[in-house]
């Protein structure tokens, strides 16, 4: 049936019912046992909002990968009160995010690391769907002129154009599910408090769409503000007027693209505001394995029910062997390290000699991974031999591969930095280690066999990237005496396992996070992702203290550069929210959710409205914000006219009452704003907030109001109640994310491995059937796209494959070839899927693949419908295809199939699942609301009584005394 509306009905429902029941029963235990302590989960509200969402994500784990990403893709229609414009970034903003990629991985990490230059920039839609968004009551009268045609949703984006702050989001979804549709109506709230307008993009997922393409998405939004191409409606916006927000996977994307405009000396924004980010994709962190029960992330993680797209392999291997297994190779890699992807000369020697002697053997071809080694000790075994044998001198050592000698010498790193061994000792390896690139040749690689076996040419310099096949990651164990696991299956969506230690994969394995824009992070105290969040927050704000693994230093050339360049510590902002889940601003009905926004609101516009020299010296709204510059208290609704007001009668004894404040009036997040301003004032004067030395205040300061500042503050750590009250964070040594050693970050171990396999496994048994007929699946798919090729080829499509186009192959002169065709040539347009000669494709990106429906369809539009400028002509369709498109579901008779990033437009219902989710929060928030203000009016009834009573007594006193 796939996700949809009714199939999440009927899975949601008996979670709702149930959640009732227990939430009353819980309710009347703690009545009846006079407990007074609060939690989360007493307001009812959250605690079914809780529970749905956990219910939903665990029903898309139970459904194909493609089913979820259509049901979250689809589009919503935005509510009545907001201005919502759709845009597409063109190819010019792309083209200048892939540039920047390109330089900054240069052409080696290109080559080995990402798969080559390629790849990733072929996409099935002419750019990126995104939407500016705002409120209509922001929007300015000026009419837009009539000579520009544009429609009603267009003449927005200038009306927009007096509106100063700009929030650029990137939503969450484990990076390959979610939407501009799931977050609408957040974001939407985030630019009517901030006042300001708010820029979403729809970046492509994973895994059609895996790393580093998201990234790329995100830095072409950024150069499309910043520097519109031709055609844009809007100006260039200053960075200083923008602010980057995401949440989960899309803060982690958010981090990640600041790391990069860092790295390239290109102007950061503002600020960034980081909710929930996923930072650690090795899941290296205590809480992964200890929050599972109050977080709504699934149990085993994200596996899925099996389609073509996903798993890649929809069973394990065909000879028996499971997902996981033990070693069958000493290292490389070590326990708990995924392989290199870029080999040394004299690695790549030694594997193509073990593979030539055992595939001489068995009499059969023998992969990477087939590889086994005679004796296979234990794991202390590998850990203790890798100490005791010394790094080579002339070879590079590398964190996760190099040659066979450096990876047994167990963390010969630069710079004194080390790897843990067995022991929990460390071991400094010698300074003097060869850049990778000026090995020499292994001089009994001689003959020209080797040299082909080898992947070299006959001068022996070069190397084909497809010989080289890393060695299956290796787990690290909980039992020293055991034998290491190794992976036999891609884990997470987004990345190959060889990538998730990968800086740009993993943020916090970044050389150094300081040298960033101001950072507001929050998280949940429940989340599985807390510690890595803490972590990184205060590697950021402290790039000393917490450094890279020594191994990713020596990986990377660029980041063992960090490390040296970026020592600035980074000015955050850390609050972390008692009983609190993933991504708490989902549940904004609930008070410390309210107070999030306003706090975030508060952040956005103070880094976008004060100067740079202001904000180098206070870049935190608590301690310096004017009084006019609070949003307003309806903010609390969706929409704005339908905030409850709660008033009542008071006597001429409640003046002192009526002098508090205006009456009936309901606790709101800018309430609680001003609370916690001066609470974190006070933190400041308590030593809480880590500040520098006084006396750095400019004369030019003095005199633009900045008397009411608390300078230089760099960091404040918070915690945060359920009822959004901030108090000061426990000293760093009491916190158990900050005691993990920096080298054990980034190291695959065994809990969450085994857990994932645990689910996998009963996945794998569960869907076994539908595993066999995905296998067959892919076989139709594989022979669509040959018989389409066939098809082309049969028309003589000339295609340039190894060569850049010319200006020529951009000539109207192309269209005669294809006279009566329905496509065109895209000059913009870098590259299609069958530009990808000598390219090593992630394994589930579907440009390198023709066994997907996606995958056949991405072909068909880049072969007939709008062909990328290195396609000489664009064919026309055969009769027999175009019948066959128009009786198949994921394709279109004549035009272009519908692509995987594209939006499922449906006939506008509100019986759609995600519509019906907003009708949800906005009756949970009403309702919430009504609660806190007759709980609110009840309470200064309760008082006013009171004091009336007082009165009446001190009169009758009075009297008596008198008397």
């Amino acid at each position: 049936m796939g996700v949809n509306t009714f199939s999440a009905a009927v899975h949601i429902a008996p979670v709702a019912f149930k959640t009732l029941v227990k939430h009353g029963r819980k309710k009347a235990h703690k009545f009846k046992d006079g407990e007074a302590t609060e939690e989360a989960t007493d307001d009812i509200f959250f605690d079914e909002g809780f529970h749905i969402v956990k219910a939903f994500i665990e029903l898309g784990t139970h459904n194909s990968v493609e089913s979820l990403q259509a049901f979250t893709n689809t589009h919503v229609p935005a509510p009545p009160w907001a201005a919502v414009a759709p845009v597409q970034i063109p190819f010019p903003s792309c083209n200048k995010a892939a540039d920047v990629l390109v330089d900054w991985f240069g052409p080696d990490d290109l080559k080995y690391v990402v798969g080559g230059e390629r790849w990733w920039q072929v996409r099935g839609l002419d750019g990126i769907d995104s939407e500016w968004v705002t409120e209509h009551k922001y929007l300015s009268n000026e009419e837009v002129s009539p000579s520009e045609k544009l429609s009603e949703t267009e003449k927005y984006i200038p009306r927009m154009e007096h509106l100063e702050s700009v929030m650029l989001y990137v939503h969450g979804g484990a990076y390959f599910w979610g939407s501009i549709n799931t977050h609408r109506y957040q974001i939407i709230r985030y630019a009517r408090k901030i006042k300001g307008r708010a820029f979403a993009v729809n970046y492509r997922k994973a895994p059609q769409y895996p790393w580093p393409c998201a990234l790329q998405d995100v830095l072409a939004a950024y150069f499309y503000l910043t520097d519109p191409p031709p055609g844009a409606l809007h100006k260039p916006v200053p960075p200083s007027k923008i602010v980057f927000a995401g949440d989960s996977a899309g803060g982690g994307l958010c981090l990640t693209a600041l790391t990069v405009l860092r790295d390239m000396g290109i102007p950061q924004p503002a600020g960034a505001v980081l909710i929930s980010p996923w930072v650690d994709m090795t899941h290296s962190f205590p809480s992964v394995m200890q929050n599972t029960p109050t977080d709504i992330i699934p149990p085993y993680g994200f596996i899925h029910k099996p389609s073509p797209t996903w798993p890649i392999h929809s069973l394990p291997d065909e000879n028996g062997r499971a997902r996981v297994i033990p070693t069958q190779t000493n290292p490389p890699p070590r326990p708990g390290h995924a392989d290199t992807l870029q080999p040394s000369r004299s690695r790549m020697a030694s594997q193509a000699d073990e593979l030539a002697e055992q595939s001489a053997e068995e009499g059969r071809d023998v992969q990477s991974k087939d590889l086994k080694d005679e004796h296979v000790g234990s794991q202390e075994a590998m850990l203790r031999q890798s100490q005791e044998t010394p790094p080579e001198p002339d070879s590079p050592v590398r964190a996760n591969g190099g040659s066979r000698e450096s990876q047994l010498a167990n963390g010969a790193h630069v710079n004194g930095v080390s790897e843990p061994s067995a022991d929990g000792n460390t071991h400094s390896a010698s300074k003097e280690q060869t850049p990778r690139g000026n090995e020499e040749t292994d001089p009994e690689a001689t003959s020209q066999d080797r040299r082909k076996k080898q992947g070299q040419d006959e001068s022996g310099q070069e190397y084909d990237p497809e010989f080289w096949e890393p060695k299956p990651p290796k787990v690290l164990m909980d039992d020293p005496h055991a034998m290491p696991l190794e992976l036999r299956s891609q884990i997470q969506l987004y990345a190959t396992n060889e990538q998730l230690t990968h800086p740009l994969v993993s943020p916090v394995l970044q050389g150094s996070l300081g040298n960033l824009c101001p950072l507001y992070v929050i998280c949940g105290d429940g989340e599985v992702l807390r510690d890595e969040i803490i972590y990184m927050a205060h590697k950021a704000a402290h790039p000393e203290e917490y450094p890279a693994r020594g191994g990713v230093l020596q990986e990377g050339r660029r980041q063992k550069e960090n490390a040296e360049r970026f020592k600035t510590p980074t000015k955050v902002h850390l609050q972390v929210y008692d009983d609190m889940c993933h991504v708490l601003t989902v549940f904004t009905f609930i008070r410390c959710a309210k107070y999030a926004y306003s706090s975030i609101a508060q952040f956005v516009r103070h880094v976008t409205m004060q100067s740079s020299e202001h904000l180098e010296r206070n870049p935190f709204p608590e301690f310096h914000i004017p009084p006019e510059e609070l949003d307003e208290p309806e903010d609390d609704m969706e929409d704005p006219a339908e905030r409850p007001r709660v008033g009542h009668a008071l006597n001429n004894g409640e003046k002192a009452l009526r002098e508090k404040g205006p009456v009936g009036e309901v606790p709101s997040g800018q309430e609680d704003f001003r609370r916690n301003e001066q609470r974190a004032k006070e933190e400041v004067k308590e030593g809480a907030a880590e500040q520098l030395p006084a006396g750095t205040e400019s004369e030019s300061e003095r005199h633009n109001g900045s008397g009411k500042d608390i300078p230089q503050v760099i960091t404040l750590r918070e915690r945060v109640d359920i009822f959004g009250k901030v108090r000061p964070m426990e000293p760093k040594e009491d916190i158990p994310a900050l005691q993990v050693k920096p080298q054990s970050v980034g190291i695959i171990k065994e809990p969450p491995v085994k857990r994932w396999l645990t689910g996998q496994e009963m996945w794998d048994k569960r869907y076994k059937h539908k595993a066999q007929k995905v296998i067959k699946q892919r076989r139709k798919y594989e022979e669509k796209a040959a018989r389409l090729l066939q098809h082309a080829h049969e028309q003589g499509v000339i295609h340039d494959s190894m060569s850049r186009p010319t200006v020529d192959h951009r000539s109207q002169s192309h269209f005669s070839l294809a006279s009566g065709a329905s496509g065109t040539i895209v000059p913009d347009r870098r590259w299609g899927p069958l530009d990808l000669q000598h390219e090593t494709p992630a394994p589930s990106a579907i440009a390198g693949r023709r066994d997907t429906a996606e995958a056949v369809a991405l072909l068909k539009k880049n072969v007939y419908h709008t062909a990328p400028a290195t396609h000489k002509m664009v064919p026309k369709l055969k009769a027999s295809d175009v019948v066959r498109g128009a009786f198949e579901k994921q394709d279109h008779p004549r035009g272009p199939p519908p692509q995987s990033e594209q939006q499922v437009y449906q006939p506008s219902s509100p019986m759609h699942g995600l519509r019906i989710w907003q009708s949800l929060v906005t009756y949970f928030m009403r309702k919430s609301t009504e609660k806190a203000a007759t709980k609110a009016a009840h309470g200064k009834e309760h008082a006013a009584s009171a004091l009336s009573g007082a009165g009446k007594t001190l009169q009758f006193k009075s009297s008596q005394s008198h008397g």
